[in-house]
């Protein structure tokens, strides 16, 4: 099994990857913590997504920790990667092309059953545990794709710090996914937990699940990926912000019923650092898991 790191937006998000900020007790990032998880939980290959010039920089900053513990490899993503004949990319864009894109960069180097992960993401050892579990028996049946999502408890995903996006699952009788509400404010208004839309604050369910973007794959993802990038492109040419979202690829192949989701509800306690404020709540949970002994 695979593990593939979405980590192309680390540079711009920290000013340069020698600027990322240890987080652990021995100066450990929070992608350490997500490889030791999903080593523990079976898998034996890691692939990260990265931009080509961070390379260097990544492998002595991050690479370097795990390449005598699992087979590690690098994928470049940029506005150059996997640009079907036919199809242009506004020159005057610099946004990257989304993480739909960028797992699709990954194509030649995943051949295998995979989970894919934000790499500034901690998700917790449940959640590669129940994600490998999945990945161990996945197969393709001639009629649908079958592939996995892992859900996280929403009051347990939010900032005491501020609002936050989060994809709102709508989950089948029988534990699948049946649709991903995409709200991009939500936050604690006293005992509430509301969004913000259409100029209104609206209640939102406070047992709800929501995806956090950790999903397993069978290969066969990159078929659709590749069948779908052309339209975007050339529906978006002049809307040199606009990505090709691995959310709304997934959304888009259970409407058109190709694809079944099974969602993997965990009890496990979502962290990252949405918000400079937050960092030391994380801080304070890893020297807790330290001194615990779970890593």
């Amino acid at each position: 099994m695979t593990l593939v790191v979405l980590a192309a937006g680390m540079g711009s998000r920290y000013g340069g990857l020698k600027q990322i900020d240890p987080i652990g007790p021995n100066g450990e990032f929070i992608i350490d913590y997500s490889i030791s998880d999903a080593i523990k939980s079976g898998f034996d290959k890691v692939v990260f997504i990265i931009k080509k010039e961070n390379l260097e920089d990544f492998r002595s900053t991050i690479g370097k920790r795990f390449e005598n513990k699992i087979n590690v490899d690098y994928v470049f993503q940029g506005l150059d990667v996997k640009i079907p004949s036919g199809c242009r990319v506004n020159p005057e864009r610099q946004k990257p092309l989304g993480t739909a894109h960028a797992l699709l960069c990954c194509e030649d180097a995943v051949k295998e059953n995979f989970a894919v992960i934000n790499a500034d993401d901690f998700y917790g050892r449940e959640a590669f545990e129940k994600i490998a579990e999945f990945l161990k028996t996945a197969k393709t049946s001639a009629d649908k794709k079958h592939y996995a999502m892992v859900s996280y408890e929403l009051t347990k995903t939010l900032s005491d710090n501020g609002s936050v996006a989060r994809g709102v699952c709508k989950v089948s009788h029988d534990g699948y996914l049946d649709d991903v509400d995409e709200r991009t404010k939500i936050q604690k208004n006293g005992n509430d937990i509301e969004y913000f839309e259409n100029d209104v604050w609206n209640p939102l369910d406070k047992d709800s699940y929501v995806s956090m973007n950790f999903w397993g794959f069978t290969p066969e993802i990159f078929d659709t990926l590749r069948r779908d990038f052309p339209p975007f492109l050339n529906n978006n040419y002049e809307n040199i912000k606009a990505e090709y979202l691995l959310p709304m690829h997934v959304k888009d192949l259970l409407k058109a019923k190709l694809c079944d989701v099974r969602v993997l509800k965990t009890s496990a306690k979502w962290y990252g650092v949405t918000y400079r404020e937050d960092k030391e709540e994380v801080k304070k949970f890893l020297l807790e898991c330290t001194q615990k002994g779970i890593y």
